[in-house]
């Protein structure tokens, strides 16, 4: 046997000088190549599946109240009108977006959201605002005989809490209200309710302070940094300036003034979240509307 018919297992070569299944030629049926039809070999690539549906929340409560009765009694418009706004898919219940008319919830346990706002159903719910005089204290009740923000609601039948406290010198926005757990949350640091203050300053603030408050300062009790700052006038001897913190620490904001050189010569709180004082006047009150209550739940994250 030739050398060459030992290469070739006994068969003789082909003509072209290359044996049968050399590199030279073209694959028998493997590798990537297309197939006779043109389709890539293996068959034809698997389309993606379609993600599977997020399961759906039941929020029907046969014994309820039908949604839109009760969004209509919440104050948000004729039932017409909150049909429409369950209709356009505006309206969550638990969570869940609603968009048929028939369903009913149980007004008393259901959270309701419309455009992302908390919807106050209990009607037996009171917020009101205060705007707290110089000169009185932040409390119920005081056994030194101080005056106190009781006062101002003695004639209501709801047993209030205040949100927050103001130092006896400072002016200003404070709430009062009968949900507890609503007052506890806007009071908490943790829930980033942030509170807003027009502070006198004694002396002439440089423009560079802004940036150290956003930094924070060291306190005897801790660091504590503003959200906001902003320089509204000065003069060589004074300065006033706006203020926003989410801190609830005891006259953080004068102790923080006097950290950097510049006291506080009259403070006055002119907004807790999206309640803002305006022009209610010192010793006045007003009863939030229920969308404003519904802002403040969310912010608190109710």
């Amino acid at each position: 046997m030739s050398p060459q018919e030992r290469r070739t297992g006994g068969k003789p070569a082909p003509k072209g000088g290359r044996p049968a299944g050399s590199r030279g030629g073209k694959p028998a049926g493997r590798g990537g190549g297309p197939s006779r039809s043109g389709a890539p070999r293996g068959g034809a690539p698997r389309a993606a599946s379609p993600p599977a549906p997020e399961p759906q929340i039941d929020v029907h409560d046969p014994d309820g109240v039908r949604l839109q009765k009760v969004l209509a009694t919440a104050g948000l418009g004729s039932r017409r009108a909150c049909e429409e706004l369950i209709a356009a898919g505006r309206v969550t219940v638990d969570g869940a977006a609603v968009r048929e008319l028939g369903v009913r919830v149980d007004p008393t346990t259901a959270i309701i959201h419309v455009d992302g706002i908390r919807v106050q159903l209990d009607t037996s719910i009171i917020t009101i605002a205060l705007n707290k005089p110089k000169g009185v204290v932040s409390t119920m009740h005081d056994p030194e005989g101080r005056p106190t923000i009781a006062q101002y609601v003695a004639n209501r039948e709801e047993r209030l809490f205040h949100v927050g406290r103001l130092d006896a010198e400072t002016e200003g926005l404070i709430l009062l209200t009968n949900d507890g757990d609503l007052a506890n949350r806007l009071s908490h640091p943790s829930h980033g309710v942030v509170k807003t203050y027009l502070a006198h300053l004694d002396g002439r603030v440089p423009p560079s302070l802004g940036g150290r408050l956003l930094r924070g300062i060291e306190l005897e009790d801790g660091p504590v940094k503003v959200d906001r700052f902003n320089i509204v006038q000065v003069t060589p001897q004074a300065s006033l300036v706006e203020v926003s913190l989410h801190e609830g620490r005891n006259r953080v904001v004068r102790r923080l003034f006097d950290e950097v050189g510049f006291p506080v010569t009259a403070l006055v709180r002119t907004s807790i979240g999206p309640i803002r004082l305006g022009d209610l006047k010192p010793g006045r009150t007003r009863v939030l509307s229920k969308t404003e209550v519904g802002s403040l739940m969310t912010q608190a994250g109710m």
